[in-house]
């Protein structure tokens, strides 16, 4: 227990290497289904482990552990494992990855099971979930039910782990065009990680600040998003968190790109991408390749521009 304990604090501080380290210890010891207390102690932590691969650059076997969670976490029956396990890693893994099918799946699962047990924090947890999964899908009336789940966590005083929530839901009121919203909750997400120093989320909130910032509109605001993103990119380089660097150089990359600086975009966006071994049909390395691909036709037809100003033939590829 005090292995688990102290990866959980360690995850959340933003450390993620060091907590890898204490989960690992956990399930790498053979526990059978037969050793009740010891095998859930060790689903549990296999569930965790689950999102520290993946905030590491390891979503496809993230994505594994997590499978295995939940079929280990059903065959013990035991409902309270389950919904802590759906809750805390394996629906937020989904939504990482972008696997909406399987969130979509899970999510139920939680939302049913913890009806069905009176939990009534993993059904809220459940509803805050649903509506990040329905935002996702590009449902804007996940934004009232996630706004209302996050309200009911807040008074049950059951903050910590849904900061990155809050970032969900700012992202949500920007797509809903309601910016002033939008910039209240990813402030109080900020100041909450800050406070609660739950630090590992830190790069994506940043990163969702500067993306507010240039939705603002004005030219001027491409400098303070700029920074917002540099200060995301440096909390997830610290952290070596390469899925959370991957988002903030695919979001820097963009504003380069648009500031005409499309070599510099390319070099920062590839020398990430090039760092992953697996995961390419996740969302977040999708969009990067397909980034990617556009600097590079935007590169190719300034070269033909170019060359047929010059009476030449076009560039070779």
């Amino acid at each position: 227990m005090h292995s688990f304990m102290t990866g959980t604090a360690l995850h959340y501080l933003g450390d993620q290497t060091s907590a890898r380290q204490h989960f690992d210890s956990i399930v790498n010891q053979n526990f059978t289904p037969e050793r009740h207390a010891l095998f859930a102690h060790r689903t549990a932590a296999s569930a965790k482990l689950s999102i520290i691969l993946w905030a590491q650059g390891f979503p496809d076997q993230a994505a594994r552990r997590a499978q295995s969670a939940i079929d280990d976490a059903r065959s013990l029956g035991n409902a309270l494992l389950l919904c802590n396990i759906l809750a805390h890693a394996t629906c937020p893994l989904a939504l990482y990855v972008g696997d909406l099918a399987t969130a979509e799946r899970w999510v139920a699962m939680l939302l049913d099971r913890s009806s069905k047990h009176a939990l009534t924090a993993r059904n809220a947890q459940g509803r805050c979930l649903q509506g990040m999964l329905l935002l996702a899908q590009g449902d804007i009336a996940g934004v009232e039910l996630l706004r209302t789940a996050l309200d009911w966590l807040r008074q049950a005083r059951f903050g910590l782990g849904h900061t990155i929530s809050l970032g969900a839901l700012a992202q949500g009121l920007a797509a809903a065009g309601q910016m002033a919203e939008a910039h209240i909750a990813i402030d109080e997400a900020l100041e909450r990680s800050d406070r609660n120093e739950e630090r590992w989320c830190m790069p994506e909130l940043l990163r969702i600040k500067g993306e507010l910032v240039l939705s603002d509109g004005p030219a001027a605001a491409a400098e303070t998003a700029e920074s917002f993103f540099l200060q995301a990119l440096d909390w997830a380089r610290r952290q070596v968190a390469l899925s959370w660097e991957l988002r903030t150089a695919t979001s820097l990359a963009k504003l380069w790109h648009q500031d005409g600086k499309t070599s510099e975009a390319n070099d920062l966006l590839s020398a990430v991408y090039q760092r992953f071994d697996e995961g390419f049909d996740t969302s977040d390395l999708m969009a990067a390749r397909a980034l990617m691909d556009e600097f590079c036709r935007t590169s190719y037809e300034c070269r033909v521009r170019g060359s047929s100003r010059l009476g030449l033939g076009p560039p070779r590829k």
